[in-house]
């Protein structure tokens, strides 16, 4: 099904892509001595809801990198390379993919329509990488692609260290395309930038480099956890109410038990989430009046949030008067 790479990312308790690619983009190897097999075995073992596999060139990717971890793997899986052309989503079907890079900076607006639209039909989601606001607008029927930032930077062949703040600063333009899944990828190095970013409100993020350069895939990984759970705000819900959990520890090193008693917070945004209620709400939140167990406060948030889209995409759907 068209859907099933997103709604696997969406339904994720940890939503990483995990990528495979055999070296970075100054040539270094990646994989050492690990198969492609053996790697998808690790990502699998961690929980992984998807995969990407890098076949571009730049990257020593190829198309038998893709039908390996195809063949290895029940998992969707994305195909990374420049594609231009509708016989390359032809191929990625035939190879098992599920969903396909389009990158916005190399193609006109009327090419990345159609690529979009024959994608959908073959059953592949657009997984369509922008960088500037003005490509974000161009993405057709985002609602049924993932929309994804790409940190890096393709006129340099990604070399370089990235910019994480051009995720943050297009988040906003992003959720207002309509698409159910912004992704944040490349140049996440470490725990906390991936944290960082699900907390700012992205619906998962792409890690290639940085998960095959990790010493320890699962302490990587429990260090995303941690940081995810000690997180001072409540994720801005993308698709459902988030169910944020309070420190795992006090001041004192002590453990500190769940607190009993939550409240309903809502953003600018009018997306909701809930909180502590003994801790004050954070910024850019405040409360609507509704405290009580964490199943109450979820119950109420279902009965209330009918309509997903953030506010202003909302209002900007909405058709001027005598419009048709």
């Amino acid at each position: 099904m068209t859907a099933e790479f997103i709604e696997a990312l969406l339904d994720a308790r940890r939503p990483v892509i995990m990528e495979l690619k055999r070296q970075d983009a100054a040539g270094h190897d990646l994989f050492g001595d690990r198969s492609a097999a053996r790697l998808v075995a690790d990502y699998q073992d961690v929980g992984a809801p998807c995969l990407s596999v890098v076949t571009g060139r730049w990257f020593g990717g190829t198309r038998d990198l893709l039908r390996e971890v195809v063949e290895a793997t029940d998992l969707p899986v994305l195909q990374k390379d420049f594609i231009t052309r509708r016989s390359q989503l032809h191929q990625a079907r035939e190879s098992g993919a599920s969903a396909i890079l389009l990158t916005a900076a190399l193609l006109p607006r009327a090419t990345l329509g159609h690529l979009v639209d024959l994608g959908l039909r073959l059953g592949l989601t657009p997984f369509v990488e922008v960088t500037t606001e003005e490509e974000i607008s161009r993405v057709p029927r985002a609602e049924e692609c993932v929309v994804a930032v790409n940190n890096k930077d393709i006129t340099t062949r990604e070399r370089g260290a990235g910019d994480l703040g051009r995720s943050s600063t297009l988040l906003p333009a992003v959720l207002s395309s309509g698409t159910r899944c912004p992704v944040s990828a490349g140049a996440i190095r470490c725990p906390d930038d991936a944290a960082r970013l699900l907390r700012e409100g992205f619906a998962g993020v792409l890690i290639g480099t940085g998960l095959l350069r990790a010493a320890s895939l699962p302490e990587w990984l429990d260090g995303l956890d941690a940081r995810l759970d000690a997180g001072r705000e409540p994720a801005p819900p993308v698709r459902r109410p988030a169910d944020p959990r309070p420190p795992t520890s006090g001041g004192n090193g002590m453990t500190s038990e769940a607190p009993e008693q939550w409240k309903v917070v809502v953003n600018d945004e009018e997306q909701y989430s809930i909180w502590s209620a003994d801790r004050e709400s954070p910024a850019g939140w405040h409360e609507v009046g509704v405290r009580g167990a964490k199943d109450e406060c979820l119950a109420h948030i279902e009965r209330v949030w009918t309509d997903m889209r953030p506010r202003s995409l909302r209002l900007r759907s909405v058709p001027e008067d005598g419009a048709r």
